[in-house]
């Protein structure tokens, strides 16, 4: 808001010596007329209406939206953890209350309790490889992030905090299957299977999912493949967040392959992984699948989730 200050006052020039002022005219009485007060609309501008398909307008403000966030997002990133209003605490708060919009208060603050025990997990495991690790921030509608340095030395450290998340969100959601089994509240089922599926599809292998994680040690050839699942899942099911991860999974793969051809010794280093933790990574990634999809269809219920 601009301040305009009042013009000063200009002094009035006197009459040059010698000369007389000449005597003030009567004043003539003037009735005022009354104006009449018209107010016009002016014409609003109608815009003509965009004749494109509602997934190109809807491509096109995500390319522009995706396009700032990868100039800029690393910037705000950074600053994210020395902003004071943006604590853990704050960000839970208002990721509930926009959650709540959609799922009601008490789904919301089960889904938000769930989302913080997954990336506990993450900062745990962090921890362990010696990088330290932020507190987790939540951004409503996308999740949650915990900010860090590196992910690790090697692609196996890498996987080891991309699938810690998954393995304390998994465990953070079965134990919540012992109070819907003694309440038999359809509320309690479906933040079980809400959880597991939540983790279900962090396993996707693409980056920067947990489960593309883990394919930095187990084949990285697997980000082609978490790609496509990710390009038919945007096409079958149109979702602003779902396409966002895949502008975000095209940026990251083609990133990591083109250092990866590059031939430097130190990438090589990175993604060089020994077999018998390679199988081990192997064997904990499928056993999080098989417990979540067999844990969603043990608990999914048809019907709408309550207020």
């Amino acid at each position: 808001m601009s301040q305009h200050w009042p013009t000063p006052p200009v002094p009035a020039s006197e009459p040059p010596a010698g000369e007389r002022a000449a005597a003030p005219e009567p004043p003539v009485a003037v009735t005022p007329e009354p104006l009449a007060l018209t107010h016009e609309p002016l014409p609003s501008p109608v815009p003509e209406p965009d004749e494109r398909p509602w997934w190109r307008r809807s491509l096109s403000i995500l390319g522009v939206i995706g396009l700032l966030i990868l100039k800029w997002g690393k910037a705000v990133l950074l600053l994210l953890p020395k902003a004071k209003l943006l604590t853990t605490s704050g960000t839970m708060l208002v990721s509930i209350a926009a959650y709540s919009l959609i799922w009601g208060w008490k789904f919301a603050l089960g889904f938000v309790v769930l989302l913080f025990v997954h990336e506990m997990g993450h900062v745990i495991q962090l921890r362990r490889e010696g990088i330290e690790a932020s507190a987790p921030m939540f951004i409503p509608f996308l999740g949650a992030a915990v900010m860090a340095k590196s992910l690790g030395d090697d692609a196996t450290a890498e996987a080891r905090v991309g699938l810690a998340g998954p393995i304390l969100g998994t465990l953070g959601a079965l134990a919540l299957l012992p109070v819907a089994i003694a309440t038999d509240d359809h509320f309690w089922y479906a933040l079980v299977f809400t959880g597991l599926f939540l983790n279900l599809f962090n396993l996707l292998p693409v980056v920067p999912l947990d489960g593309g994680r883990a394919m930095a040690a187990l084949s990285p050839w697997m980000w082609f493949v978490g790609l496509f699942a990710m390009a038919v899942l945007a096409f079958t099911y149109p979702n602003p967040v779902i396409i966002l991860i895949l502008l975000f999974a095209i940026f990251e793969t083609y990133k990591r392959w083109k250092a990866r051809k590059s031939g430097d010794e130190a990438v090589n280093a990175y993604y060089r992984v020994k077999p018998a933790h390679r199988l081990a990574i192997l064997g904990v990634y499928l056993a999080l699948i098989v417990v979540c999809a067999v844990g969603m269809g043990l608990t999914f219920v048809e019907r709408s989730i309550p207020a």
